[in-house]
């Protein structure tokens, strides 16, 4: 009997231990980490993150969680029957459908999540980037062949709030941010794409890490010829392949670039499709994913 204990617990023990070099280079450190993908829809993916985003803040991380809703809004648009229509990536928000993106994100999205981590505790409180200030915006207009497009309500962060963020996360609490910004200019709301609104966040709170779920392994070496993932590359080598990447990958990555370019010690895209993928990334030595870190110095 004792033998069967030894070798079943020792695993354990070791997969503990090596954790620990990782868990004191991060305690009281904070994380943003942009929900969204399949991570989003599956049960299982959902219930996993939400075991994790704990994990972190028991482990003595500041986790922070933001969030969008892509295929959340395009089903509940449809029932209103409401177009969906893209340019440059976006999605083209009227006034009708900003009422929709708003509903569906800070009232369905977000609260599903509130109570996936409450399971375990009082931990998480919802808001949106209207709260507190934290999030303003201006109209962004994209420019298609040289051209300005109106995409609706549609924002562009010019100004962030951390206040009510930090005071959550003082109080040990986790925030959940619907990312929806307050305007700069009128009486309205704007949709703010959350991969962009999770790299702001985590420039404006000083993060050590910002993690974006995504629905692929990482950022692709020589897609589609080849499979193999890039691991690490520093803002530099980041910035010259931008120009290469799929539309989807573009804001990820931007976001990345623009976090670690802003105090961010390292950005990182993650398979969100691989069940703990969050820990895998920041309590063990093979890190999933593609990691971008600051140019080292002299390197431009």
């Amino acid at each position: 009997m004792t033998g069967t204990r030894k070798h079943t617990a020792l695993p354990k023990a070791q997969i503990l231990i090596e954790a620990l070099p990782w868990l004191t280079r991060h305690h009281g450190k904070t994380v943003v980490i942009k929900f969204g993908g399949n991570a989003m829809v599956d049960e299982e993916l959902k219930a996993a993150f939400a075991q994790d985003v704990v994990f972190l803040r028991h482990a003595g991380l500041k986790p922070v969680v933001v969030h969008g809703g892509g295929p959340q809004i395009s089903r509940a648009l449809e029932t209103h029957g409401i177009v969906s229509e893209f340019k440059a990536g976006l999605r083209v928000t009227t006034e009708d459908a900003m009422d929709v993106v708003r509903m569906v994100l800070a009232g369905q999205v977000q609260r599903e999540l509130v109570g996936l981590l409450n399971r375990h505790g009082p931990l998480a409180v919802g808001l949106t980037g209207e709260d507190a200030h934290t999030l303003t915006a201006v109209k962004h207009q994209p420019e298609i062949d040289g051209e300005l497009v109106d995409i609706g309500r549609v924002g562009e962060i010019t100004e962030i709030d951390t206040g009510a963020i930090e005071a959550l996360l003082a109080d040990g609490r986790i925030p959940v941010v619907s990312s929806i910004a307050r305007s700069q200019d009128d009486h309205h709301v704007y949709n703010v794409n959350a991969d962009t609104a999770a790299a702001a966040l985590a420039a404006a709170l000083g993060a050590e890490t910002l993690m974006i779920l995504t629905d692929v392994e990482g950022l692709y070496e020589d897609w589609p010829n080849s499979d193999e993932v890039i691991s690490r590359l520093t803002a530099s080598q980041l910035e010259k392949l931008l120009p290469e990447l799929s539309s989807g990958m573009v804001p990820k990555m931007e976001g990345c670039l623009h976090a670690v370019r802003n105090g961010v010690n390292t950005a990182r895209v993650i398979d969100g499709r691989v069940q703990h993928s969050i820990l895998l990334e920041i309590f063990t030595d093979e890190g999933i994913g593609t990691m971008v870190v600051p140019d080292e110095q002299g390197e431009s």
